[in-house]
């Protein structure tokens, strides 16, 4: 088939969905086309139950990472209205342009079955002293909580209302992106589509395939940061002061021994740990929900350490990956550690975690997480660990579970300009394959302003 489209946009996450929302919003005349390599929202379902399929059997597409909704429509839901963390969309758009299209982002999401949830604030928080005083700093941001299970309802509503004006293409990964005289190719298995506008929203599942195309292109890149650590999983009553008052505090610690960087990231009270499945390599993250029937009795949060590499060695994804995968050779998948083995030097094993006081919401491997994580990261870590026991008493009990491995991939960062397009007139690259977000916020904002320069081109 060879079909030409106005706009072409590739992957339907945050960033492609309100690409294409505000496109068909703004003009309702044009053709516009979204190819997605994963399933429609109905149809991702994740094998894995507990009972017959208890870890990950590597799917042909990961219906948690691929699909409508990215890897994201799974996630707990959580929108960050803030430029202090989530990636560097300000720096191409400006501070207030940037947390305007943030507010816009959520009043679509309040519209399409959010309402009701809850917009927590850091402003005037009693504890960013606490956090001062015990060396750590809380990020200012207001967050808006849907949960997993409103999140899902969110995007079901958000597609009903696209299906008929937007065409999709679901199952259909595009294999090339050409550049025209006029415009755009893209190559896929069945045939080929063009377009004059096209924006590339492939997320960090898609960061070795955004590679290639930029290599292709000759698209200049400069490397990323990658994110390593655990999920820690503690009673929810641990942290339940500052998660009833900001839901999640993005709390950030300098290390004593090597200064570097740790941060919570992603806090889920009365979640759950799962799997995640990225390019094979099988990591760990959390989710919660808005419902009361669907939560539990414990919170979880990654602790990560960001690294970042330069000459000789660029591949910071690749590092990140080879961590993973060791991970995923000792333990079969994901490694659960008590936290009193970790600091005596032994692994866990079943008879330790079954006798401990918190019940693991994840099946995963009891073992031992320093034959793992490099010394200087888990250092940080449990550094980490101890500063937080000084804000949320209990965080350093012997029974707390550590997780790993959790591996935040970022994608290169892709030269773009002010209008997220790349050096190809008409060429855009937005969300977090583009590098330039980190967050469901920040990478749903750079849909929309994509959609809103396209508009104007075209009058």
């Amino acid at each position: 088939m060879n079909t030409k489209f106005d706009v072409i946009i590739i992957g339907a996450g945050p960033g492609g969905i309100f690409a294409a929302y505000e496109l068909m919003k703004l003009q309702p005349s044009l053709s516009v086309a979204v190819f997605e390599a994963g399933n429609p929202l109905e149809k991702r379902k994740c094998p894995i139950d507990g009972d017959k399929i208890k870890s990950c059997i590597n799917c042909p597409t990961c219906s948690i990472m691929s699909g409508f909704g990215g890897a994201g429509a799974f996630s707990d839901g959580k929108y960050n209205i803030t430029n202090a963390f989530g990636g560097t969309l300000y720096e191409h758009v400006g501070r207030e342009n940037a947390t305007d299209l943030m507010k816009y982002v959520d009043t679509i999401n309040m519209t399409h079955g959010g309402e009701g949830t809850k917009l927590y604030s850091t402003s005037g928080s009693e504890f960013k002293k606490k956090c001062i005083q015990s060396r750590l700093t809380l990020l200012d941001a207001s967050v808006r909580h849907l949960g997993t299970d409103k999140n899902y309802i969110v995007l079901d509503n958000i597609y009903k209302e696209m299906k008929d004006k937007v065409q999709f293409f679901f199952r259909t990964p595009i294999e090339k992106v050409k550049k025209l005289d006029d415009g755009y190719e893209v190559d896929y298995k069945d045939g080929t589509a063009s377009c004059k506008y096209c924006v590339i929203s492939v997320g960090r599942s898609g960061s070795k395939w955004m590679k290639t195309v930029c290599d292709d292109l000759k698209i200049p890149t400069k490397s990323n940061r990658v994110d390593l650590g655990v999920r820690v999983e503690l009673p929810a009553v641990v942290f339940e002061d500052i998660t009833n008052a900001l839901y999640e505090g993005k709390i950030v610690y300098q290390t004593q021994k090597f200064e570097d960087s740790v941060r919570t990231f992603c806090m889920n009270p009365h979640g759950a740990v799962v799997n995640e499945n990225t390019n094979g390599i099988i990591t760990v993250n959390g989710h919660s929900y808005e419902d009361p029937s669907l939560q539990t009795e414990n919170t979880n949060f990654a602790l990560l350490v960001s690294k970042h590499f330069s000459e000789p060695f660029k591949d910071s994804n690749g590092y990140g990956e080879s961590i993973a995968r060791l991970s995923n050779m000792l333990g079969g998948g994901v490694i659960v550690q008590r936290f009193g083995d970790l600091e005596r030097g032994r692994r866990s094993t079943v008879k330790r975690i079954e006798e401990g006081t918190v019940r693991p919401t994840l099946k995963a491997t009891p073992g031992d997480l320093s034959l793992v994580l490099p010394k200087r990261i888990l250092d940080g870590i449990i550094e980490m660990i101890y500063a937080l026991d000084k804000i949320a008493p209990g965080t350093a009990n012997d029974d707390t579970l550590l997780y790993g491995v959790e591996v935040k991939f970022y994608n290169m960062e892709v030269s773009v300009d002010d209008k997220l397009e790349t050096i190809y007139p008409d060429l855009f690259c937005i969300g977090d394959g583009s590098g330039v977000t980190h967050s469901l916020s920040h990478a749903s904002a750079s849909g929309v302003h994509v959609a809103r320069e396209i508009s104007k081109r075209i009058g």
